[in-house]
């Protein structure tokens, strides 16, 4: 009992300490009054204390940049919670003033984006799971069913599934060589799952909390009364920052794609209107400059593939007897890796329309901006990832623990039955399609 009281004058003194220095921007007396006696603010506390001092703890030991973007997510988590504070304060606001409701929360959000971007560091999944995660945060932006977000809940869900691509990296990588980096990374899925999603889910499943009265938010400021009348007009206000936001709705973007057919279609004119009309003198039968004849020479220019791409020469090499590489082979369909070990890793970028066939255990299998192209391997240690790709068919004759697939589009999955405990994680990515041996001798795929 003590102790509990003990812990609540702490508390008081600190929020005092608040009031006198203003330690914490953008913060008021009549804000951070209020805040001890509303129980989704009590509780939001406890959240932060619970879940994000284990992340903090960690971050403490690793030091560094670890630390650094752990500090940025601390400082989101505090944004969030002045919102809080604030939206119960305002009157709901419409698209616009809800961008400049959130800018201080989206000003954080790209200093995290920004330590993801230039030249990769030894700690470049830990940024990009940080950044990605902090995503979640943006539930604060839903305002009804029809705002085009999914609900809170599930956004926080929806944006953990992103971030947990590279946070699931970080737990590979450092499984065997530093526990730190893996209690780092199960700290912070326990941050969003289930600590974040369970907080939303009981106090704002239906979004934020608007006050019936008070300031209205919105990003454009009314004109100054000017004390004399003036013959020039008043000067627009200016653009609304950039943030987690765009000014339009769904409903007042134009339509794209199908929609815009379908539009089309159900708007009554004439099918046919605006085509333009074939004349005689445009039909290939009449012409004089085309013959229907084909040329050996173009015949055999658009059957012969590239033997190279632009990006630069084609390369199959060791380097550094630790790292195969499989760059800008294109139209190749018997590419072979056959002198290989467990310690040695195998990284495809850029190649099109060709087959790679590993023969051995690899550590680890890394397919990087790759399209039309084919993969069979035999076991891998660690990990295949499969980013930034299209149309990719990666077969495993042996076992793979964890299959990795982000940012792309179509990849066909062929899984031996030594491989169907395979964790399969997928972020930003379509058409993703898993075969399995039948159970029968001579059955299909399934």
């Amino acid at each position: 009992m003590e102790e509990k009281l003990i812990e609540r004058l702490e508390a008081a003194v600190s929020r005092l300490e608040v009031l006198s220095t203003g330690f914490r921007p953008g913060s008021s007396p009549e804000i951070v009054s209020d805040a001890p006696v509303d129980p989704s603010i009590v509780a939001y506390e406890d959240l932060v204390e619970k879940f994000f001092a284990r992340v903090s703890a960690s971050a403490q030991k690793i030091g560094g940049k670890v630390l650094e973007v752990t500090k940025i997510i601390e400082e989101a988590f505090f944004v969030q919670k002045e919102l809080l504070i604030r939206s119960k304060q305002c009157q709901k606001p419409d698209i616009t003033g809800l961008a400049e409701f959130l800018k201080p929360l989206n000003d954080v959000i790209v200093k995290a984006n920004a330590m993801t971007e230039g030249r990769r560091s030894d700690f470049f999944n830990h940024f990009k799971a940080a950044a990605d995660s902090l995503t979640a945060l943006a539930w604060l932006a839903f305002l009804g069913k029809d705002c085009g977000m999914s609900f809170p809940t599930a956004h926080v869900e929806e944006s953990w599934q992103m971030a947990e691509f590279y946070n699931n990296k970080v737990l590979i990588e450092y499984k065997n060589k530093d526990q730190d980096h893996v209690e780092w990374a199960k700290a912070l899925k326990e941050l969003y799952m289930p600590g974040l999603r369970e907080y939303v889910k009981s106090y704002y499943p239906l979004g934020l909390v608007w006050g019936p009265t008070g300031k209205v938010t919105n990003s454009t400021p009314k004109p100054a009364p000017s004390k004399a009348p003036s013959s020039s007009p008043p000067a627009p206000p200016p653009p609304p920052p950039a943030s987690l936001l765009s000014a339009d709705t769904p409903s007042s973007r134009p339509k794209e794609g199908m929609a815009a057919v379908f539009q089309e279609i159900g708007s009554g004119k004439p099918v046919t209107a605006g085509l333009r009309k074939v004349t005689n003198d445009m039909k290939t039968k009449n012409r004089a400059d085309r013959t229907g004849v084909v040329g050996i020479s173009e015949k055999e220019a658009r059957g012969a593939s590239p033997s190279f791409s632009k990006a630069g020469p084609p390369k199959l090499e060791l380097q550094m007897g630790r790292k195969w590489v499989v760059e800008n082979q294109i139209g190749r369909k018997n590419l072979v890796i056959d002198d290989c070990d467990s310690k040695q890793s195998v990284y495809i970028f850029g190649c099109k329309d060709s087959v790679l066939q590993i023969k051995g255990k690899v550590n680890n299998i890394t397919i990087d901006k790759c399209s039309k192209m084919g993969i069979v391997f035999m076991d891998v240690v660690a990990a295949c990832e499969i980013v930034n790709s299209n149309g990719v068919e990666v077969q495993c004759q042996g076992s793979a623990p964890t299959i990795l697939v982000d940012n792309t589009a179509g990849c066909q999955l062929y899984l031996s039955k030594d491989s169907l405990q395979a964790s399969i994680t997928t972020a930003k990515s379509s058409e993703i399609n898993v075969l399995v041996p039948a159970t029968g001798p001579d059955g299909d795929w399934v």
